[in-house]
């Protein structure tokens, strides 16, 4: 089955680096590198810097040369720059999302993969067998599926998601075979229980009263199913944990994405199925990432 040609940017980490750290023993070694894009050799209109600066864009510089290499004409250049200064997901405007050194596609109304989430790659990549089971669940973009299988092109990896407009996203990043759609476990292949290694969970984890305090660019563009966690913000998280024993395989790891805040609180749902259970934390993503393993 083949795989869609994901575009590694200029720039990133080969995937023999990537794989090569993601194994590494070290803890402190220095988590993967992103590109960050270079604008030096762009002729980018002031103008332009400064409108997207005057919107609250931090990057500004970064994010109009993006904008001058996806538009062909000035009229388009300027479409695209009204929808970036009224809060349009950049990653939206131009398509696509860097993920670990890939474009990843992202399209309108998705949830655009964050920076943040690459430690959770990172995290399962050091888990990983070359042969392991793999499951992206909660996957939106399928971004972290298709980092795992860039870094381990022999593992058997497979995503899902009850959004169909993410899984329609997702398997534009992804063999379309290998995206299920439903709710959490109910979409994957039954022969798939019991035999997974690492199942990989970004779940929705923001609290319902939270929601309206989120960025414009999160709040008013993805959909509420990828951002509202419930009450507390654990909902899934606690649903997932649950019956993750039932689809691990022995020695098979569940990782999923949370806050610092949150996270004593998904340890606990985490135990109370079962897992053996551990919390790493990265400040350089400014991510937390709890995992369980099945004994």
């Amino acid at each position: 089955m083949s795989w869609p040609q994901v575009r590694i940017l200029p720039g990133a980490l080969s995937v023999e680096a990537l794989l090569e750290m993601a194994h590494a023993g070290n803890r402190d070694e220095r988590p993967l590198e992103i590109h960050q894009g270079k604008t030096s050799a762009i002729d980018v209109s002031e103008s332009v810097i400064a409108r997207l600066r005057a919107a609250g864009c931090v990057f500004a510089e970064d994010e109009a040369a993006l904008l001058v290499e996806a538009a062909v004409t000035p009229e388009q250049l300027e479409a695209l720059v009204m929808r970036r200064v009224a809060g349009e997901p950049l990653e939206v405007i131009v398509g696509w999302a860097e993920f670990c050194g890939l474009r990843i596609v992202v399209e309108p109304g998705v949830f655009v993969p964050r920076y943040r989430t690459q430690f959770l790659v990172q995290l399962a990549l050091r888990l990983a067998r070359p042969d392991s089971v793999v499951v992206d669940l909660c996957c939106g973009t399928g971004a972290m599926a298709a980092a795992v299988h860039a870094a381990l092109p022999t593992a058997d990896v497979y995503a899902a998601d009850l959004d169909p407009a993410e899984v329609r996203c997702a398997r534009r990043n992804l063999p379309p075979a290998r995206v299920f759609e439903g709710d959490l476990y109910d979409a994957l292949p039954a022969g798939l229980r019991g035999r997974v290694d690492i199942l990989m969970v970004n779940a929705p984890y923001v609290p319902t009263d939270e929601i309206r305090m989120m960025p414009t660019e999160a709040r008013d563009h993805e959909a509420l199913v990828a951002l509202d966690g419930g009450s507390d913000g654990l909902d899934i998280q606690r649903r997932v944990a649950a019956e993750a024993r039932q689809w691990l395989a022995s020695g098979g790891h569940l990782l999923i994405e949370t806050s610092v805040r949150q996270s004593p609180a998904t340890r606990a749902a985490f135990e109370a199925a079962g897992l053996v259970t551990s919390v790493e934390h990265s400040d350089d993503y400014d991510s937390t990432v709890v995992i369980g393993r099945k004994s």
